[in-house]
Formats: C-alpha cells, sequence, structure tokens
C-alpha cells in the first residue's frame, strides 16, 4: 500500500531525496525515526559521506548493532560515529520457549447455517472473441474467469461472520522507539478493539531475539484489556531478528490445539534483517546488492498449513524484498507505510479484510468441452499456484481464501482447432470452498462457455473490452516482474557501468519523457519507439 505524503506549500516547498524503494523521501526528516530533523532541536546531527542527514542518536544505536548501511540510498558507509568507552546497549534477552500448545479454548457452539442460505460466489465466463470462422485455428485464445464473492453482513441479514485466528508479529528493534513505536502500540491497540469475543489473537515482539507476549487468547472484555497492556509495556531496542520473530509466530499458528476457521497473520517491521544474514558473505562484499538474498531463504519459515501473511513494510529502511517474498508464498499481502501516521489505517485495511472472509481454501477446476484438439495451453493467475494437466484437457488454480464482495480474474489460453460444426463448447469452471460460518463444502459450477464458428465471419472481429483488459494487466504485471528481479539481482555488465547499459539507461529515461502523453508521443516519441 503505498501512501503518497500531502502536498506541501507550494511556496515553501521541502528538499526531496529518493528513497531505495524508489520513492521520495524529505530530507528534513530522519529516515530512522521519521521525527523532524531542526537545528533549534539542540539534537545532534549526523551527515554521511552520502550526504544524508540523522540524528546523531539514531545513527549510533544502527551502528551499535552492526547496521553500515544508508536507509536513503543503500550506500554502505565508510565512515560512522566511533565510540570512545562508551557502553554498548545490551540486547533485549528473551526466555526460551519450547511450545505453544496452550491456546485459549474456543467456545462451544454449533456453527451457523446462515451463510449456507445464499450463494457465497459468483462465476463469471468470458471469450475473447464470440465467433471463430470454421477454417482458422488458434493458438492463444484467452478466455475470462472472474469470480466475484458475495456480500458480508447486511441489515437485514444477521451479522455473521467467521471467527479469526491472529498472530502480530511486531518489530521492536532499536529503530522503532520513539514516535513509531508510540504510533504502532495506538495501530495495535485498534486492531484489538475491532476483534469479536470469538476471535483470538497473539502477539510476538522481536528485536534482537523474539517472545511471545501471549498465547492465543478470546478477544473478550478481559483479553482485550489484557491484550493492551502487554502492548503498551514493549519498549524498542536491541537489532532486527526478523527470521526468529516468524519463526514463533509459525509455531503459535502450528502448535495451537483449536482454530478457528479464518487464520492470518501480521508481520511489521521497519528494518533489515541483520541476523539471518550470514556476516561473512556481507563483509566478503562492499557494494549494497551484495545483500540480496535467495527467495527460498525465508520459505521454510513460513507456516505449512499456507496461512497468508500480510507484511508491511515501515519507513524507507524496510526489507522490501524480503517483505514481498514473505506475502507473495503465503498468499498474503504487502504494504509500504512511507509515514507513521498511516500505519493505522494500514492496519485496518487488513484486518477488515480478515473479518469478511466468506470463502475458504477455495480451488478452481477447469474443464475442456470440446473433444477433438481443444488443449489448455497456459493460465494467467499472476502469484497464485497453477496447473495444467499433462494432456491439456484440465486446469486447476489454488485461489485460497476471498473477502465479501472480492473480486479476481484469471485468464485462461486455449488451443482452438479449425471445426466444421456451427458452434464449439469451450470449458466449464467449478469452484470448490469451504463456507466460512458454516464450515459446509460448497461446489459452484458455471454454464457452458461456447463460441459461434461460421464459415466467414460478416464484419469485422470484436475483441471483448473486458478480456482485453485483462490481457493487457498481465502484460504489464509480467514486465514489473521481470523489472524488479533485474533490480533486486542486477547485471554483471549494470554493476560495471558497461557502456551500452548506460547508453540503453539513457535511451529508456528518454523514451518515458516522450510518451508522457499522446500529443508528447506524435510529436517527438514515435521515432524513438
Amino acid at each position: 500500500m503505498e501512501n503518497p505524503n500531502k502536498s506541501p506549500d507550494p511556496s515553501s516547498p521541502p528538499p526531496r531525496s529518493t528513497s531505495s524503494s524508489g520513492l521520495p523521501f524529505s530530507k528534513s526528516k530522519c529516515a530512522i525515526c521519521l521525527d523532524e530533523i531542526r537545528k533549534e532541536d539542540g539534537k545532534a546531527i549526523f551527515t554521511a559521506e552520502c550526504s544524508h542527514s540523522f540524528h546523531f542518536g539514531c545513527i549510533t544505536s544502527n551502528v551499535k548493532h552492526g547496521n553500515r548501511i544508508c536507509p536513503l540510498c543503500r550506500t554502505e558507509w565508510k565512515q560512522v560515529p566511533v565510540f570512545v568507552n562508551d557502553r554498548v546497549v545490551p540486547a533485549p534477552t528473551f526466555p526460551v520457549q519450547t511450545g505453544f500448545e496452550d491456546d485459549e479454548s474456543l467456545p462451544v457452539s454449533q456453527p451457523s447455517g446462515v451463510a449456507a442460505e445464499h450463494q457465497a460466489l459468483e462465476i463469471k465466463l468470458l471469450p475473447q472473441v464470440s465467433a471463430v470462422e470454421k477454417s482458422v485455428a488458434r493458438v492463444d485464445f484467452a478466455v475470462l474467469v472472474h469470480l466475484k464473492a458475495a456480500e458480508g453482513a447486511s441489515d437485514d441479514r444477521p451479522a455473521t461472520r467467521a471467527p479469526l485466528d491472529l498472530i502480530a508479529v511486531l518489530d521492536v528493534s532499536g529503530s522503532m522507539e520513539g514516535t513509531k513505536l508510540h504510533l504502532l502500540k495506538n495501530a495495535v491497540a485498534f486492531v484489538i478493539d475491532n476483534l469479536g469475543e470469538t476471535d483470538r489473537l497473539s502477539v510476538i515482539a522481536f528485536s534482537s531475539g523474539a517472545r511471545r507476549l501471549f498465547p492465543l487468547r478470546l478477544m473478550s472484555e478481559r483479553g482485550k484489556r489484557e491484550a493492551i497492556q502487554a502492548v503498551n509495556s514493549l519498549v524498542a531496542g536491541g537489532g532486527t531478528n526478523i527470521a526468529e520473530g516468524l519463526k514463533i509466530g509459525a509455531r503459535v499458528i502450528e502448535d495451537r490445539r483449536w482454530k478457528n476457521p479464518v487464520s492470518g497473520m501480521m508481520l511489521l517491521s521497519d528494518g533489515q534483517d541483520n541476523f539471518t544474514l550470514s556476516r561473512s558473505h556481507s563483509h566478503s562484499h562492499s557494494h549494497s546488492h551484495s545483500l540480496v538474498r535467495p527467495r527460498a531463504d525465508y520459505q521454510c519459515l513460513i507456516p505449512s498449513s499456507r496461512i497468508p501473511i500480510h507484511t508491511f513494510g515501515f519507513g524507507a529502511d524496510h526489507d522490501a524484498e524480503l517483505m514481498h517474498t514473505i506475502s507473495q508464498v503465503s498468499s498474503g499481502t504487502f504494504s509500504f507505510i512511507e509515514t507513521e501516521t498511516v500505519i493505522r489505517d494500514a492496519f485496518a485495511q487488513c484486518i477488515g479484510g480478515l473479518l469478511s472472509v466468506v470463502a475458504l481454501d477455495q480451488v478452481v477446476e477447469i474443464e475442456c468441452l470440446h473433444e477433438e484438439g481443444l488443449k489448455i495451453s497456459s493460465i494467467k493467475a499472476g502469484s497464485y499456484r497453477s496447473r495444467v494437466s499433462s494432456d491439456g484437457r484440465t486446469a486447476k488454480i489454488d485461489v485460497g481464501d476471498m473477502y465479501a464482495e472480492e473480486e479476481r480474474d484469471f485468464l485462461v489460453i486455449l488451443e482452438i482447432p479449425r471445426c466444421e460444426d456451427e458452434s464449439m463448447p469451450l470449458v466449464k469452471i467449478r469452484c470448490v470452498y469451504k463456507d466460512a460460518v458454516s464450515r459446509e463444502i460448497v461446489r459452484v459450477e458455471s454454464g457452458e462457455l461456447s463460441i459461434q464458428r461460421p464459415e466467414q465471419l460478416t464484419g469485422e472481429e470484436v475483441v471483448s473490452v473486458e478480456v482485453d483488459r485483462q490481457l493487457n494487466r498481465f502484460l504489464v504485471s509480467e514486465a514489473m516482474s521481470e523489472a524488479r528481479v533485474l533490480a533486486d539481482g542486477e547485471t554483471q555488465s549494470a554493476r560495471a557501468r558497461d557502456g551500452l547499459c548506460l547508453s540503453l539507461s539513457s535511451e529508456l529515461g528518454a523514451l518515458q519523457e516522450r510518451m508522457t502523453s499522446r500529443r508528447m508521443y506524435e510529436r517527438s516519441g514515435r521515432a524513438y519507439a
């Protein structure tokens, strides 16, 4: 979630810089604590060799815990504050806990049957075109699968919803001290206040190590009061051990004795994990690109039960690659919180979705109908896991959970043979999921999707706007994914400042400037394209 800053006064625009995430960051703020940098405050100011400025106290805290990387431009500092006879701040010590089978039992009640009285899911199929000539074969014919979840609670229906097991994994490292930690506590209190009596919450705090503040506990009035007291007792200090926080969060989920229908984890951090990354690796290279880690490093810490992990990167120094990887692998979401004032809004959007889940563990099954030559060549499902059978006749997409009124779109790419019939049945869809309230297995089937096969088309072929829109969306998404992989990993020629690469980069910049509008493109951009 990207939250743009409020527009500054045009008469006195503040100086701007660019963070490592590519977003603008105000030079008047310290990128570590996010407080204003003002000389009149009496606080010492440290200006690094890369020209970025921070509060001296914030920098010394970072350096004490081994962080020598600029939070804004990712430059590795060679000159940092030197400590003489200064006591190193000790990292908080956490007791070792071996088991987490102490979750509070769920209230004894029968699942409500209200949700089963209405269909929680709608399926819509659209072909790329409605007709293909008999003599024409297509190898890239797109079919849009559109899913829409039903509405949640309303005035004319009892306000029933599925209860939630929520794990909050919170960064309390030294860089969270001050305003950040205060606003984090307020945001968590807001989440607690919005949970119901049948929802359960457990909070894990991590810095150099990690500890569970309390087990999965029902959010009764007493449970809420004690949970808020525990969160308010948190203090900041130490390094950033995201891996240990995730590990304990996973154990809480996997070791619980009782399970609510809906489960989720929220992970918030404002820094780079400086414990799991091997010291030898980080010291053997001098460039910030050497800190890029393989995605597989953190997959082993994600719960085997595939609980969605919703990650929140806080401020300019968060580990964006790690947070994105965790959320993508676990089918969660990744939100970037640029300024501390919007942390509550980010949490509110996440908890609002978790409290309105209507369909669980949803799987979409696709079946070809025409018997001769019709095959599924591929599925465009983004980060959702999909698979096509060896004969190309069936396919499946693991959709997971869906919130009330949520919509999802997938594209099925077909190979269509020539055909002598007047019409051709293409596919039908079946969705299998668990109703979040009644907990019953539900199967919803679409009708058969067919296209016409005339001898000759009368008039121009009309492409479905909805299908074309999704084709463009996936095309852009794939290009962005490729660009992100290149940006994260970099290439040898780019790192070496290769002349051809620099020329290509310059040409792309010029092309971008000439594509800002149709008029600009017609005037000067066409030749570049």
